[in-house]
């Protein structure tokens, strides 16, 4: 049994899957195996993948007709042999001792799961950022060769328990490893947000967390990725909570974590879920949508206002508590234009 499984999805990548892959199998930890899912790219992101399976005996390549990000990460979860589990996505890359660290540590404290540090990536331009790798095993060159307009440090709240976690964990699925056997419940297909569903019903199943307070992942950021084109489809952030609520209410686990559930559904559809309203080009869908999660918020939550953990000091809360139906198109429109 390899120690990590890193499930890699690649969906016409070309630009980006040499430097994903080169952090892969230059990996201080060697017991860990790469499945690199090909959901039917178009490019040469094959011809390049098929370089590394030639040179590397731990790539397991898989490939499959295009279903979008959930269901090539559920088709590598079926294949994964490892301890532990890992998501990566192929236009990102990692620090290439990330798996040591984050293992050692799981092992080192008997955890289920454990959350690293990363960068918000702004690239100048992309090309073959390994093409001289430096011998010491870090990236410090990375950051001096000036590929990057701004590296944006995301440094993480260390929770004490999973009310904190349900509270301020970063919901992304690639700065994790997670113990393969407390995955019971896989991406949802045909949904945004899909890392939101994964990590809320990920959450009761995990017994001990740790933390390496380290930046290992380089998080791209580029203009034509899933995230940055927001459509009508944003919206689907309200299915994914219903879905996530119905999870809990059918594990008999919605009474236990009402307040947070409450207060992460009115933080993300007040704060980043709006931040993508905002920025939807489609005038009708763009009004209907900021329409649709005012109606929502108060009709799940109708004393949202009341909500404990709202009522803790902070910037962020502060500006929650201020929202009304008029501020939030105020709201919207700043939005808009940042």
């Amino acid at each position: 049994m390899p120690k990590v499984s890193v499930i890699v999805p690649v969906y016409n990548v070309e630009k980006y899957i040499k430097n994903c892959l080169e952090s892969l199998v230059n990996q201080t930890l060697k017991d860990i195996e790469i499945i690199i899912v090909n959901d039917g790219s178009t490019d040469s992101s094959k011809s390049i993948i098929d370089e590394y399976i030639e040179k590397y005996d731990n790539i397991v390549y898989l490939e499959k007709e295009n279903g979008g990000l959930s269901d090539a990460r559920n088709y590598g979860l079926n294949y994964a042999k490892g301890e532990y589990v890992a998501f990566l996505d192929s236009d990102d890359y990692v620090d290439i001792s990330i798996y040591e660290k984050m293992y050692n540590k799981a092992i080192a404290e008997n955890s289920d799961y454990v959350e690293c540090d990363f960068y918000w990536a702004y690239p100048k331009k992309i090309k073959n950022s390994f093409s001289k790798l430096e011998n010491d095993n870090s990236y410090t060159n990375l950051k001096k060769a000036n590929h990057y307009s701004k590296l944006k440090l995301d440094n993480g709240y260390i929770y004490k328990n999973k009310k904190e976690m349900m509270t301020y964990g970063r919901v992304v699925a690639w700065n994790k490893l997670i113990k393969r056997e407390i995955i019971t419940e896989k991406f949802p297909v045909s949904l945004n947000y899909e890392d939101v569903e994964f990590f809320y019903k990920l959450i009761p199943n995990i017994n001990k967390f740790s933390f390496v307070k380290e930046p290992l992942v380089y998080y791209i950021q580029r203009e034509n990725s899933i995230v940055n084109k927001q459509d009508y489809r944003t919206g689907q952030i309200f299915n994914v909570f219903n879905n996530v609520f119905d999870y809990y209410k059918k594990n008999d686990l919605y009474d236990e974590y009402k307040d947070e559930l409450e207060y992460t559904y009115t933080r993300i559809l007040l704060c980043s879920s709006l931040k993508r309203m905002a920025k939807i080009k489609d005038k009708v869908a763009r009004e209907r949508l900021i329409d649709e999660t005012w109606q929502n918020l108060n009709t799940k939550f109708p004393n949202w206002k009341k909500n404990s953990i709202l009522s803790r000091k902070s910037g962020k809360n502060f500006y929650i508590k201020s929202v009304n139906k008029f501020t939030l198109n105020m709201y919207s429109k700043i939005f808009k234009i940042l």
